[in-house]
């Protein structure tokens, strides 16, 4: 059974989440909060198995709480709920240590999948990240990455600055940012040519003459 605690400032949303979960045999709410600064408290009482937190909450953010759980001595796996994904966020989220990323307005099946996924250990980012849109399936499976993740990677990989990609790839800097944040995440880097290297070693690229 995976012991989820839900912290959202929304009546309506966090009864939705809580009366959705509970159709799920495998998965039970211990406990819900509604503000970012009772999270800690709640996460060392309860002990659950994921902390599904939103971004936007009173007193302390969802960003902030997961960098706080972070420090404990077994900190649960934190999976995020926002309405949009930004550059900002996304290094804030690496910093915290969060495992996943769910848009609220995605299929119900995501929220399951994802919370199965962080309570095995996996990450799991589903974000429509780009300006110009993407695939949108985000997904761990053995290849974590997107396409237009793989796409920005190996442009990155064959020789390109991350500076200089606006113009070969045809996207904006702030989609580029994005998909750089989106697989720094995925991969655990802390840079885009740590990324780069992980991504590569991995198989995961695309040759230099396919980019």
């Amino acid at each position: 059974m995976i012991k989820v605690l839900i912290a959202e400032d929304h009546d309506l949303i966090r009864g939705a989440l809580i009366a959705l979960l509970s159709e799920e045999r495998d998965i039970r709410v211990i406990e819900e909060v509604s503000r970012g600064d009772e999270i800690l408290t709640a996460v060392v009482d309860s002990k659950p198995d994921v902390a599904l937190l939103d971004i936007g909450l009173p007193g302390i953010d969802g960003l902030e709480a997961a960098g706080l759980i972070r420090e404990l001595e077994q900190p649960p796996p934190v999976l995020i709920l926002t309405s949009v994904g930004t550059p900002g966020n996304f290094e804030r989220a690496m910093a915290a240590g969060v495992k996943g990323f769910l848009v609220k307005d995605a299929p119900a099946h995501r929220l399951t999948d994802a919370i199965r996924a962080v309570a095995r250990g996996e990450r799991y980012i589903d974000l429509d990240l780009a300006d110009d849109g993407g695939n949108g399936d985000a997904e761990i499976t053995t290849n974590p990455l997107t396409a237009r993740e793989i796409t920005v990677l190996s442009a990155l990989s064959a020789g390109g600055r991350s500076s200089d990609l606006r113009g070969s790839l045809g996207l904006s800097a702030h989609t580029i940012r994005n998909y750089l944040a989106a697989a720094r995440l995925k991969t655990g880097a802390r840079s885009d040519e740590e990324a780069v290297r992980i991504a590569r070693a991995n198989g995961w690229l695309k040759d230099k003459a396919d980019c």
